[in-house]
């Protein structure tokens, strides 16, 4: 995967962007200065990154993985250690489909009755392949999704998700916060060393 380098990182004018982004020259990336991007970051090919007036925030420790997207007139935030599997779509916008409005950005707004809202994808949360998530949705940290789901409710904490919609499968294990806690102890100590 051909990355962009660090000139063309800093030419593709994000809000901000921190060390270690690796986004792959084939990712579409719209709006970029509502876009922050923090340390130790993948985005991979096909990603679309469509910022609407309310942003993209991505934290650090994420991946977001081939043909994925991200789109919307809403913020959306991906925290810490998130990771989006393959074809994953995230919506901050959705149109009206019951026929009482139009549809599509070809439309005059007044024809139209898109809904908006912001999308929180909380620390360590996996989303599996395929999955989509609607506007308004919060994934709370640790949750997890899996494959072909779609998810229009938020999602507790350090449980299971799975389905269409999406439901309660059973609870997800805790351990990997202490698996956190002792990486960034090993980087304390490496940084500590190199001092």
């Amino acid at each position: 995967m051909p990355l962009l380098t660090e000139e063309q990182l800093r030419a593709v004018g994000f809000k901000s962007i921190g060390s270690n982004v690796k986004i792959s020259d084939k990712a579409s990336i719209y709006n970029a200065g509502n876009i922050r991007i923090g340390n130790n970051v993948r985005i991979d090919d096909f990603v679309v990154l469509s910022a609407g007036a309310e942003g993209i925030e991505i934290g650090s420790y994420i991946h977001i993985a081939v043909y994925s997207c991200l789109i919307g007139a809403g913020r959306i935030e991906l925290h810490d250690f998130a990771n989006i599997s393959s074809r994953v779509s995230i919506y901050s916008s959705s149109d009206d489909y019951s026929g009482e409005t139009m549809t599509n950005p070809m439309v005059p707004d007044e024809l139209k009755a898109v809904h908006h809202a912001p999308v929180q994808i909380g620390k360590h949360v996996i989303i599996g392949s395929g999955s989509v998530v609607l506007p308004g949705v919060t994934l709370h940290e640790g949750a997890a999704v899996g494959a072909l789901s779609l998810i229009n409710k938020d999602c507790e904490a350090f449980f299971i998700y799975a389905g269409v919609p999406a439901k309660k499968i059973k609870p997800r294990s805790t351990n990997l916060l202490q698996l956190e806690t002792r990486m960034q102890q090993s980087q304390q100590v490496g940084a500590e060393r190199s001092d």
